[in-house]
């Protein structure tokens, strides 16, 4: 770990945050103004992850592959093009024709090969990302160095939501990244790893928050920041309820039930990794520092009952209607395992006599974006049970402390809810929310209601 004496923070950028020369200028004067800073990871610049998910699916018409390479490509060089050198250009030049051969070889490939190139693919909006910041931070005078992170970051082998093994990952953290730190402010990405064979893996979307939050973890860290494209994280979506507040201060617990219930500011999985460390993680604006932001830690001084409503949209609603599960056992445990086999998991549940009803979301799943309902899962699940799949439904999440344990509150928050239908409601399993599931059209609405109801 490092020296108590000398705190290292480690620093994430998302894809509006390095979207540009002018974002990226952004983030280089962040890291410059604190002295602390000495890994920072990257996301690939906005727009580029989406491109490149579209050009994993083999059966794209040509005529849009190349719309796509060119998309990219005018991207990276716009930046390329206020930059000083003909090194950085001929690194990029690489990079982006490595994209187009991955591109072209998984326009002519099926099965099992589809994967690792895919995610192959998908690495190379950070790698750019990566490489364009070092050159930023070196024509400012820092000493800067591009790492690749798949030389520390290890992952099983599952391509497009990879697991990363923490024990190798701290160890050779602690070998490779952190003696860099030590002269140099070291620059890599997020959301990439590799498996034991040097194999590019994925994290899942949004895995870059995850990653570093890791490499905070593995490097013992001081402080982990998170800047985005907006000031820390609020009451509510601001897009949604135009009244939402800024929160100065959260715990862990409060953090971690917002990000898993729909607030995007970070990434679901980046909470566990701080916590099991205690590093304090900041939020915050690349494009204005100066107005602060919102810091998570172990404990905070204020615990009120109402914190923030969380808004989660595309849900799906699998409900599995079975005789079987009268009186009987072993149902549920063999439908979790059919669900845990395709690598589907489970948000919310409720069950009565002879059905068992099941949230899915998006979050965290598989890169590429393909649907969690697939053929193969429903046609396992048809000797089980009958499948009943509802979309197009909103999730929305009561946020607080001691929710389990204070009388009325179901009662407040129903009435706020009004006539509108719900399709399910969880209370009791968790003592910071509460939540319901009702549909897409009708969310924002009631979102607007209970906010003026227990948070104003």
């Amino acid at each position: 770990m490092t020296n108590a004496s000398t705190p290292l923070q480690v620093a994430k950028f998302g894809g509006t945050s390095v979207a540009d020369f002018t974002a990226l200028s952004q983030c280089a004067s962040i890291i410059v103004s604190d002295p602390t800073t000495r890994v920072v990871v990257v996301s690939a610049a906005a727009g580029v992850t989406n491109r490149l998910v579209e050009l994993t699916q083999a059966d794209l018409p040509n005529n849009e592959r190349q719309r796509l390479l060119k998309e990219i490509a005018a991207i990276e060089y716009a930046i390329v093009d206020q930059l000083s050198g003909s090194e950085i250009r001929a690194a990029v030049d690489a990079l982006l024709t490595q994209m187009a051969n991955l591109v072209d070889r998984i326009s002519h490939c099926t099965g099992d090969q589809l994967a690792p190139l895919a995610d192959s693919l998908l690495s190379i909006g950070e790698r750019c990302s990566s490489l364009l910041l070092t050159q930023v931070l070196k024509q400012l005078g820092v000493d800067a160095v591009n790492f690749d992170v798949t030389r520390v970051m290890r992952t099983d082998g599952h391509h497009g939501k990879a697991t990363p093994d923490c024990a190798s990952l701290t160890l050779n953290a602690l070998e490779q990244l952190l003696p860099l730190t030590e002269n140099q402010v070291v620059v890599t990405q997020g959301f990439i790893g590799a498996d034991d064979e040097g194999n590019v893996t994925t994290l899942g979307r949004g895995g870059s928050d995850f990653s570093a939050a890791l490499l905070a973890e593995a490097l013992g860290a001081s402080a982990l920041a998170i800047w985005t494209d907006v000031n820390g994280i609020y009451s509510c979506d601001p897009r949604v309820v135009v009244d939402a507040k800024p929160i100065a201060e959260l715990s862990f617990s409060e953090a971690a039930e917002m990000a898993t219930f729909g607030s995007k500011i970070l990434h679901p999985a980046t909470i566990l990794p701080a916590q099991r460390s205690q590093t304090p993680v900041f939020v915050g604006c690349t494009r204005a520092p100066e107005q602060g932001g919102t810091w998570i830690r172990n404990h905070c001084e204020s615990r009120p009952k109402f914190r923030a409503l969380s808004l989660r949209r595309g849900q799906t609603l699998l409900t599995a209607h079975s005789l079987n599960m009268l009186h009987s056992q072993g149902f549920l445990a063999e439908l979790f395992a059919i669900l845990a086999r395709h690598r589907i998991s489970v948000d919310l549940i409720t069950t009565s006599e002879v059905s068992v009803a099941l949230t899915l979301d998006q979050t965290g799943s598989d890169s590429s974006g393909r649907s969690l309902i697939t053929e193969a899962l429903l046609e396992e699940l048809a000797p089980l049970c009958r499948v009943e799949v509802e979309r197009d439904l909103s999730l929305l999440a009561v946020i607080g402390n001691h929710i389990a344990h204070t009388s009325g509150i179901g009662i407040r928050v129903l009435d706020a809810i009004g006539d509108s239908n719900i399709r399910m409601f969880c209370q009791g399993a968790s003592a910071h929310n509460l939540c319901f599931l009702v549909a897409s059209s009708e969310v924002e609405a009631i979102t607007n209601r209970l906010h003026a109801r227990l948070l104003n």
